[in-house]
């Protein structure tokens, strides 16, 4: 008697007919109306009578939005391996993370050979897949850059280039039925998939003991494998709900192409067997013991939560352990799917107050406070949902990146001035401010929300706008991670050319100070579409300062940017220059296979906001760069529409700062202490940059009605403090930060 404790899942198996060839698609469209959590199609190459099974599946994902979709099973050898893995890879990108691979040996090898396979015999389609595996995993597994190797018998690849990396940890279930396929199952797959009609009386129980004990002799925990059944009408709940309980089966796809009989599987039959099974799990007889459940601190996970939760040994974990510059070891890392989801991660993290809690959504915080050492992170990378309206209204999940809302929207003519960079998370972001290539032109992101949906720590779902919840809606535009998880915001897009302006010039200044002080004056007179930023770094003694300057025109007419360009052409000499036009898309472009995040250190950067790069504030910085330590100056302009809201419409107030200056790295004594200086002749302080904490440092980021206000706000909606790892705000009468 094995209940593994996955969470419930049901789905449907459907027949690819060419005869019919929509009636499949219409199968699928059906079982996402009716809630199915996926949907399954044969695949059988060598049968005329069938569609092809990959093509269908592509066509499937396009027509749906939540349903996930997977063959059942793919027949490998007439589907190469590395082909495979960057086909299924792409298509988990393009359907938003949705792609399963269902895979087996294919069964009929005389038919196969028809089509070209090789004429194997059982035992070597078993070596075969066993290969395959490795190099479908190794292909997706970008963590390293080294070229894949494996010299198999039946599938090799010599030096292939890794990637891209699917959208989510795509699991691999395995159909099979004898022992030496259920042990690779053990050693390497995450899902076993037979069909019950096939099954004699004892195979459950021998294939879930000789996957049990490969697993274990590899070091894994026998949970990491999904016990998944075929099934078809003739079984009815109380079958499926004793395979649940006493064989472990979690996962149940109902083998029918007609509609009635998936309609009553998803409306009648699922809920019946999630009714026994929640109450044999709540205490009945067949409840496991507490060491076999997946357990924090002594504490179960609730069912909703635990097949979403990874732990240090699970697959997917290694990829919470690192930010774009911090190092981190979690507890455990809760990453729901659905905002029902993270309002129970949220009353569970409310259970473990003593640990810290982080909220990730897209991990390019430089403070890199989204993530912890043995406490719970909550992230939101999957819920990275992308929906344009009629006009110009944009709905988007906090774990899309802003290089993928620029995607978006951009057949649409629109964008949303969204920072300089597209790996950034949304959810970061648009919680703090947003000063973007559109800054002067459109303002800060948060002036372009129109409203957001939060998880307080009770773990409500609260509506924020103006007209609604207006004090959260407030608080949350620029002090956002205080006030709970935001798990949607709507914003209003604003007209792009479909190609803008950028130059990358290179000054060689003979005087680092005059130089600033007359990049400030010239980007502060310019067209309110120019925005610019710089690039500094020490040089050292003697060596001239390079400053690299990056200015962005929002202008489709080369003559036009050529014009509002030519005044920065007489700051200083330059030692190089390049102008192009391009689309907005290109300036906040991924690298192919998606951005990697390998940061191990504890990162180290100040930030400040300035109102003009006058001489306290340039001399300052020149002072700063001339020191002796190692780091990356930036100065970004905002001014412009950034101050057409007033200072007190949100928490983010500093409206009148036409810089926002950012140091990451030094950390040494000398620098430090030249930052110190400079901080006087600053304004305000932008979070996400700034990795000191204390009472002194939120004092600089919230003038003081601000910080009096989120004090009283804090009290009402997070009173004990639950959110408090990133620039924590004491509720009133708390006493001060800490």
């Amino acid at each position: 008697m094995t209940d593994y404790l996955h969470p419930l899942r049901f789905g449907s198996f459907v027949t690819p007919i060419a005869a019919s060839p929509r009636h499949p698609v219409d199968m699928a469209m059906l079982g996402e109306e009716l809630g199915l959590d996926l949907v399954t199609f044969q695949d059988h190459p060598y049968q005329a009578d069938f569609q092809d099974t990959w093509t269908l599946i592509a066509w499937v994902a396009a027509r749906t939005s939540k349903i996930h979709v997977s063959g059942n099973v793919l027949n490998l050898p007439l589907r190469q391996p590395a082909v495979l893995a960057r086909a299924l890879a792409s298509l988990d990108r393009l359907s938003d993370g949705r792609l399963e691979l269902g895979i087996g040996t294919g069964g009929y090898f005389d038919a196969m050979a028809t089509m070209g396979a090789p004429l194997l015999t059982p035992a070597e389609a078993v070596s075969g897949l066993d290969e395959a595996l490795d190099i479908i995993r190794g292909l997706w597994d970008t963590s390293t850059q080294a070229p894949l190797h494996v010299e198999g018998k039946y599938h090799r690849v010599s030096g292939a280039a890794r990637g891209p990396a699917p959208a989510h940890d795509i699991p691999i279930w395995v159909g099979a039925y004898k022992p030496r396929m259920q042990r690779i199952i053990g050693r390497k797959g995450d899902g076993w998939l037979p069909s019950l009609p096939w099954m004699k009386p004892g195979d459950i129980e021998r294939g879930n003991r000789i996957i049990d004990e490969s697993a274990r002799k590899t070091g894994r925990d026998p949970r990491d494998v999904t016990r998944l059944m075929n099934v078809t009408p003739q079984y009815d709940a109380d079958d499926m709900a004793e395979l649940a309980i006493e064989h472990g089966i979690s996962v149940f796809i109902m083998g029918s192409d007609d509609q009635q009989e998936v309609r009553k599987f998803a409306q009648d039959t699922a809920p019946r067997i999630r009714e026994r099974v929640e109450k044999a799990r709540r205490g009945g007889s067949s409840a496991p013991a507490l060491s076999e459940a997946r357990v924090f601190r002594d504490d179960p996970l609730p069912e909703r939560i635990a097949g979403r939760s990874l732990f240090p040994k699970d697959r997917g974990y290694a990829r919470y352990t690192s930010g774009y510059f911090r190092g981190a070891r979690p507890g455990l890392v809760i990453r729901p799917e659905s905002t029902e989801e993270v309002q129970e991660a949220v009353r569970f993290a409310g259970r473990h107050r003593d640990v810290p809690l982080g909220l990730f959504s897209g991990g390019h915080g430089l403070s890199g406070r989204s993530l912890n050492n043995d406490g719970i992170v909550i992230a939101l990378d999957a819920l990275n949902e992308i929906t344009v309206s009629a006009g110009n209204r944009v709905r988007v999940g906090p774990g899309a990146r802003w290089g993928e809302v620029a995607q978006a929207l951009a057949p649409h003519g629109l964008a949303i001035t969204a920072g300089d960079y597209g790996g950034v998370g949304v959810g970061g972001l648009a919680t703090t401010a947003g000063i973007g290539w559109f800054a002067r032109e459109h303002g800060l992101t948060i002036d372009h929300l129109r409203s957001v949906e939060v998880v307080t720590a009770d773990g409500e779902l609260v509506h924020a706008s103006a007209d609604e919840n207006s004090d959260l809606f407030w608080a949350v535009r620029g002090a956002g991670a205080n006030f709970g998880v935001a798990v949607s915001f709507e914003f209003d897009a604003h007209p792009v050319a479909e190609q803008v302006g950028f130059a990358m010039l290179v000054f060689v200044p003979d005087d680092v100070a005059s130089f600033l002080t007359a990049w400030g004056t010239t980007i502060e007179n310019s067209d309110l579409t120019v925005t610019g930023t710089l690039m500094i770094s020490p040089t050292g003694p003697g060596s001239p300062t390079a400053v690299q300057a990056l200015i962005v025109v929002d202008e489709h007419d080369p003559d036009t940017v050529a014009e509002r360009l030519q005044p920065f052409a007489a700051l200083a000499p330059m030692a190089n220059q390049s102008v192009q036009m391009v689309p907005y898309t290109a300036l906040l472009e991924l690298p192919p296979g998606g951005e990697q995040q390998h940061g191990h250190s504890e990162p180290h950067g100040h930030a400040g906001l300035a109102r003009h790069l006058d001489g306290d504030v340039s001399q300052g910085l020149a002072d700063l760069l001339a020191s002796r330590s190692s780091f990356i100056l930036s100065i970004r302009s905002a001014g412009g529409a950034v101050a057409n809201q007033p200072s007190d419409s949100a928490a983010y107030a500093w409206r009148d700062a036409n810089f926002l200056i950012a140091m990451l790295g030094g950390g040494l004594g000398e620098v430090e202490q030249r930052w110190a200086d400079l901080v006087p002749h600053l304004e305000g302080m932008y979070l996400s940059f700034e990795t000191d904490t204390g009472p002194d440092v939120l004092a600089r980021a919230f003038p003081p009605d601000h910080l009096s206000r989120l004090r009283q706000l804090k009290a009402t909606w997070d009173p004990t403090g639950l959110f408090r790892d990133n620039f924590y705000i004491a509720p009133e009468g708390a006493g001060i930060e800490s």
